[in-house]
Parts: C-alpha cells; structure tokens; sequence
C-alpha cells in the first residue's frame, strides 16, 4: 500500500484505533546511537561522537498505541518460591 493520508486512516480504521484518544506515538526504527567516548582513547578520525545518532538507509517509522499495550510486569517463578 502506498502511503497516503488515506491510507493511514484506512489503517487505523482496521486495527480500531482512536486518533483522537488512544495515547499514539511516532518512533524512528533502523538507527544506531554511539557509545564510544572519545576520552577512552577512541581514534577520532574513525569513532564518531559520543551519542552520536546514525540512520540507516533502511530506517523505518513506527506507530506505537500505547494505549493498547498494557505493561504487564513479569511474575516471579512459582517452584523457585517454595
């Protein structure tokens, strides 16, 4: 499906989502953050900056409903309890 404005409506119609209350959030996949200081002795001319964010050629958007994907935290292992 091409992306149109009326496609994303179509979208959210399908999956039954409000646009108006359901808690939606946009979010970028396909990207790398980072992590080598440049005081830890990294070269600088091959380490990016620290927290330096990258996208990838392929980076890809994300709609998330929070609103419909409840945290439910991890209960504890019943026979280790015993």
């Amino acid at each position: 499906m091409r992306f149109t404005q009326e496609s994303l409506i179509e979208a959210y119609t399908k999956l039954g989502w409000d646009i108006v209350n359901d808690d939606l959030h946009v979010e970028i996949g396909g990207v790398s953050t980072s992590g080598i200081n440049q005081t830890e002795g990294a070269n600088p001319k091959w380490a990016p900056p620290y927290g330096e964010v990258r996208y990838q050629d392929d980076a890809f958007i994300v709609i998330k409903n929070r609103s419909r994907n409840p945290f439910v935290p991890s209960k504890p292992n019943q026979e280790e309890n015993k």
